[in-house]
């Protein structure tokens, strides 16, 4: 009987640990839900098939300031172009050098890669990316 009880008390531990989930904890940057769907048919978005050729998308509702998405090669991902280290300002845009996403703020910059910058206490804001086919994928918060 302690065996069921414990598998019972122990059970909503592994259901919240999921390796799906983005952690989207940062005190400067709200979590706005949206859900785009980004067709790289389309010549907007024909640099995603490349990798590392980021593209800024800032569709009304679609993040903060909008948000970057890359090919790293190995796979797809999206971040948030709000600068993540300061109050939401009128600098906060984070503007695109290359593979770097820039905060005019401070001029830090953050690797589109892994979303780190060296001592910075918070990485870029990272978004889910699904890949539905060869030629769509699915970014959402």
């Amino acid at each position: 009987m302690t065996k069921y009880i414990l598998v019972i008390l122990l059970f909503p531990i592994f259901i919240g640990c999921s390796s799906d989930s983005v952690n989207n904890n940062n005190k400067y940057l709200p979590n706005y839900n949206f859900s785009i769907d980004i067709n790289m048919d389309l010549p907007l978005y024909t640099n995603l098939q490349f990798t590392a050729n980021p593209v800024y998308i800032d569709q009304a509702g679609v993040g903060i300031t909008g948000i970057f998405v890359m090919n790293t090669g190995s796979g797809y991902v999206a971040y948030e172009s709000t600068c993540p280290n300061q109050e939401i300002a009128s600098c906060s845009a984070m503007t695109l050098n290359g593979i770097m996403a820039v905060c005019p703020c401070d001029e830090s910059e953050y690797s589109l890669f892994n979303g780190q910058s060296e001592g910075k206490e918070y990485p870029l804001k990272q978004y889910r990316v699904d890949v539905i086919n060869p030629s769509l994928i699915r970014v959402s918060n």
